[in-house]
């Protein structure tokens, strides 16, 4: 057996251990007729940040509802951590266990599936110029369309604009915007570490533990000072050392001990929101839908947000429709597609909190959501909707969210090797937090060859 073919197996059987049901039949599989033509379409996906019964699932009960609906539709959420679940979407669609019609995959993974041919190619309209050109970009591969945009995703610099008063920081200085630069926050932070605030441990917080939020946060680094980026538009290694070396300086740099919550090294998405809302740090970086949930513990007089100083990673998930869905089914797969994604289903998902892929879902007062206003704006019963709003859509949503959207947002490594790439990226960048981190030089020239061997070299 060769090592990709092993990979392949080892991959199908931890998809089988992680899905549980997806290998067997049991568990939130569809059932056994999901390929007759009257049956429900199945959409998987990950967890819906915006909570249980939240507005994905009130949208799809929104089709369901179409008179002269021919295909209802159910969605099945994939337990577990991203990885896991892109491990359980590959075993189950590559072994045909699972029998999903629409896949919503993060954006990462496009090139993977594609390449895989376990998604469609799609009719390239469905992405029209409505959709936000950064990312209407993940919905390609090879020059060809396999997904469309669902919510999209991009790194936010929250921050706690009580500290900077109580620091005696002017009031003009308080409102952070797209023109704030690194150097200025680390102002800022010495300001409030000099003022020696009651509970303020240290000035900013992130996701530095060795897993995706490592290497987002390692990717912002990098694409700050280089040129251009780790690989080609085909996925293929294209950096040097040299390139390396100045990326590693500038994690370092944002990271230093005096900056940086010693705790962020082993923080995720939750552990960093915690931390912040608890006060420990006057900054953070973060995702749009940490605007709603900031906004249950902090009152907008004490809370700020602004893009991302530098670059900012593009995050987001997009919707294909898998290659065994066909004739009527993948007709009507992409008919549900087209509807979740049109400019009314965008503005919805938007005045939930996701970050909406349309333009004219922050933009244009005709374009509204065609749920009921309670249904939007506070989708989950789990808690009461308290985020700032301007004709119904979050305050930020047109001055903060639109403009880091159009502004530096930059994708991760295009590549149907993503697994490997990160995988390599976070386990060496994760030396840089141990005990006795190695020569810049040293670690550029390691992740350099690493690299090499994780990601195609490029053809003469």
């Amino acid at each position: 057996m060769t090592a990709r073919a092993s990979r392949r197996t080892t991959t199908f059987l931890l998809a089988c251990l992680l899905a549980l049901g997806a290998c067997t039949g049991e568990g939130g599989d569809p059932p056994e007729n999901a390929t007759d033509s009257g049956a429900p379409l199945v959409i998987a996906s990950g967890r819906d940040v915006t909570g249980k019964g939240g507005i994905r699932e009130r949208l799809i009960k929104e089709w369901n509802a179409r008179p002269g609906n021919t295909h209802q539709a159910r969605l099945v959420e994939l337990p577990g951590s991203a990885d896991q679940q892109r491990s359980q979407l590959l075993g189950a669609l590559q072994s045909g266990s699972a029998r999903y019609d629409v896949v919503n995959l993060d954006v990462t993974w496009v090139p993977e599936f594609a390449e895989a041919k376990l998604v469609q190619e799609l009719d390239a309209g469905l992405v029209d110029d409505d959709v936000i050109d950064s990312v209407a970009r993940t919905a390609r591969w090879d020059d060809k369309t396999y997904s469309v945009p669902f919510n999209t995703d991009v790194g936010l610099l929250y921050y706690r604009r009580d500290h900077l008063e109580r620091a005696g920081v002017q009031n003009k200085n308080t409102r952070l915007d797209e023109n704030t630069t690194w150097n200025q926050v680390r102002d800022l932070i010495r300001t409030v570490e000099q003022a020696d605030l009651p509970g303020v441990a240290a000035g900013w917080t992130t996701q530095l533990a060795p897993y995706e939020g490592l290497t987002v946060n390692g990717i912002e680094a990098f694409a700050s000072v280089l040129e251009d980026g780790l690989t080609d538009e085909r996925g293929r290694y294209t950096a040097t050392v040299g390139a390396l070396e100045d990326g590693l300086e500038e994690l370092r740099a944002r990271t230093e001990s005096s900056y940086l919550l010693p705790d962020a090294t082993g923080s995720d998405e939750a552990a960093s929101l915690t931390a912040f809302i608890d006060g420990r740090t006057t900054f953070l970086r973060h995702w749009p839908y940490a605007y709603r949930t900031l906004h249950q513990s902090l009152t907008p007089d004490r809370l700020g947000v602004a893009p991302l100083p530098g670059k900012a990673v593009l995050g987001g998930q997009n919707l294909a429709v898998t290659t065994s869905a066909t004739g009527k089914r993948a007709e009507a797969a992409r008919d549900l597609i087209r509807f979740l994604t049109d400019p009314q289903s965008e503005r919805c998902l938007l005045d939930a909190g996701f970050a909406a892929t349309r333009e004219s879902a922050y933009t244009e007062d005709k374009v509204s959501c065609r749920l009921p206003a309670a249904s939007a704006t506070s989708p989950s019963a789990e808690s009461a909707d308290r985020m700032p709003r301007a004709d119904g859509r979050p305050l930020y949503a047109r001055t903060t969210l639109l403009t880091a959207l159009k502004g530096e947002a930059v994708a991760r490594p295009r590549t149907p090797h993503y697994g490997a790439f990160t995988q390599t990226f976070t386990t060496h960048l994760s030396r840089l937090f141990g005990d006795s981190p190695p020569d810049p030089k040293q670690l550029a020239g390691d992740l350099d060859r690493a690299l090499r061997d994780a990601l195609p070299e490029p053809s003469s």
